[in-house]
């Protein structure tokens, strides 16, 4: 899940669609029907977008990293040189964590926003994910 009226995240995203050449991501803009749903259901604010966060399918359920750790993860299963990124998962989670939250109080002033979401290119709808089915949460998505 990522803010998707901040430049950095549109960023990140559009960077993830382009080296993620296996398809195994599907993005999830918080401000979607789909991303408040899952962040009510992760117990997290609706409208602050302080980090991003990374759901991982692990035996029937989802196991979550946020902030440095969602970053570093999916880095490291990107192809090119954006996996060495993932080399500073070395560094101690406290210390990247303190980065990453200056980063992001920080995000919308250096790096801009938008005055609406950005929505998904056609070509690259099918990489994300809108909606929930009510009947049916956890279903693949």
């Amino acid at each position: 899940m990522f803010d998707s009226i901040c430049n950095l995240c549109n960023g990140w995203s559009r960077l993830l669609l382009k080296y993620d050449k296996e398809h195994y991501f599907t993005l999830c803009r918080a401000q979607s029907a789909a991303g408040q749903y899952l962040l009510q259901k992760l117990g997290m604010p609706l409208q602050d977008f302080e980090t991003m966060v990374l759901l991982e399918r692990e035996n029937g359920s989802f196991r979550q990293y946020h902030k440095s750790d969602a970053a570093l993860r999916i880095a490291a299963s990107l192809t090119g040189y954006w996996r060495l990124i993932a080399l500073l998962r070395y560094i101690p989670r406290p210390a990247r964590d303190l980065l990453y939250d200056l980063i992001a109080r920080n995000r919308y002033r250096w790096f801009g926003r938008r005055n609406s979401c950005l929505l998904p290119r056609a070509a690259d709808e099918h990489r994300f994910l809108e909606e929930v089915s009510e009947e049916n949460p956890n279903e693949p998505v």
